[in-house]
């Protein structure tokens, strides 16, 4: 799998590495509804194999969800006993669904909560493994689990899930894949959404539909900001996605990542590399070519382990010298956002407010 990752710097922590399953990059780069939980438990331009009409709602009777694999998981009753890939879970709890273990960036070195758990409860959950490859498969047998839950950017691989102990793992309960790159990011909150109701959440309760509510005026306002931003100048406000390593500059290619995908379809105009590696996500440039696009904003993916603006521009003289950088717009990325309403109506805030404040500083 190659996720939409870049690596790491050489000399990043052990906390930091990331995922290496079938083929991925080897480090880790630098994302409560209180008695509506139940215990565990448009751009519309991607489709996945799943669909609400194979999918069974709550209740008595034998439980189905055809997840993004084209794999039906089934069981004898609703599964109640959930284990996810944290950013899966924190999509679910904003639903009214809790999950009783979890794994991936939970907390940070200093027990706080990572931003990825969104409003998890970190302290009442089974943490698993923190980082990968860490993943305890003994733990995860004990608490008997009724479904494993992950997300998914190359299928079949389970995003967070070794390579080493996956069959194992998914021997012990069945398990459900969510894809959440090169699709649309509706569609994909809409996936979890469906997989939400069919394991008992109401998706009438009032802080889902708030949430819902927040995200639809959240993009009309950055379309409205879009607009604005393509007015200032013949071409727009040209905006780029990057991550940094300490050889590598990531640039990010839109159309493989939901948000970006979504933007896009909203009129956010984006830096678009001329080729991508492997996966289709990144295109790698050595810092003696940083300077290949240039843009008038630039997000830099905020991930334990990337280096970020700071740091670059006092170690790397191409960064330093690009127009958004001289002009001091550079703005952070959640790459791994928890994919739900209450996840992204922030973020979709924030990049309206960042265009509107903005002004073109490339010709």
């Amino acid at each position: 799998m190659h996720a939409p990752r870049p690596a790491a710097p050489e000399s990043a922590s052990a906390s930091t590495r990331a995922l290496s399953r079938r083929g991925v990059l080897t480090a880790v780069g630098a994302l409560g509804l209180g008695g509506l939980l139940t215990a565990c438990g448009s751009d519309g331009d991607s489709d996945s194999d799943g669909g609400s009409a194979t999918n069974s709602s709550a209740g008595e009777g034998t439980w189905r969800f055809r997840d993004d694999r084209g794999t039906t998981a089934e069981a004898d009753r609703t599964p109640k006993r959930l284990v996810a890939f944290v950013g899966a879970a924190a999509a679910l709890h904003d639903l009214g669904i809790e999950c009783t273990g979890v794994f991936g960036p939970t907390k940070l070195e200093n027990g706080e909560p990572d931003p990825r758990a969104g409003g998890i409860d970190v302290d009442k959950v089974t943490i698993l493994g923190n980082i990968y490859p860490q993943f305890n498969v003994e733990r995860y047998a004990g608490l008997r689990p009724d479904l494993l839950i992950a997300q998914m950017t190359e299928p079949p691989a389970l995003w967070y899930v070794p390579e080493e102990s996956a069959e194992k793992i998914e021997s012990l309960a069945p398990s459900v894949g969510i894809l959440t790159a090169k699709s649309s990011l509706t569609h994909v909150i809409g996936r979890f959404a469906e997989l939400a109701k069919s394991l008992g959440a109401d998706l009438t309760a009032d802080p889902v539909t708030s949430a819902e509510e927040r995200f639809k005026s959240a993009s009309a306002t950055l379309r409205r900001a879009a607009g604005a931003a393509r007015a200032k100048g013949r071409s727009g406000l040209k905006v780029m996605a990057v991550a940094a390593s300490a050889d590598i500059l990531y640039v990010a290619a839109p159309d493989a990542f939901t948000d970006r995908r979504f933007y896009e379809s909203l009129g956010v105009e984006f830096v678009t590399p001329s080729k991508t590696g492997t996966g289709g996500f990144w295109q790698e440039l050595s810092w003696e070519n940083a300077d290949t696009y240039e843009a008038d904003l630039i997000l830099v993916d905020n991930r334990d382990g990337n280096l970020q603006p700071a740091e670059l521009k006092k170690t790397r003289p191409t960064w330093a010298r690009l127009p958004a950088v001289r002009a001091d717009r550079t703005f952070p990325w959640a790459v791994e956002e928890r994919y739900s309403h209450a996840g992204y109506a922030p973020r979709i805030e924030q990049l309206a407010a960042t265009l509107r404040q903005s002004e073109p500083v490339t010709s």
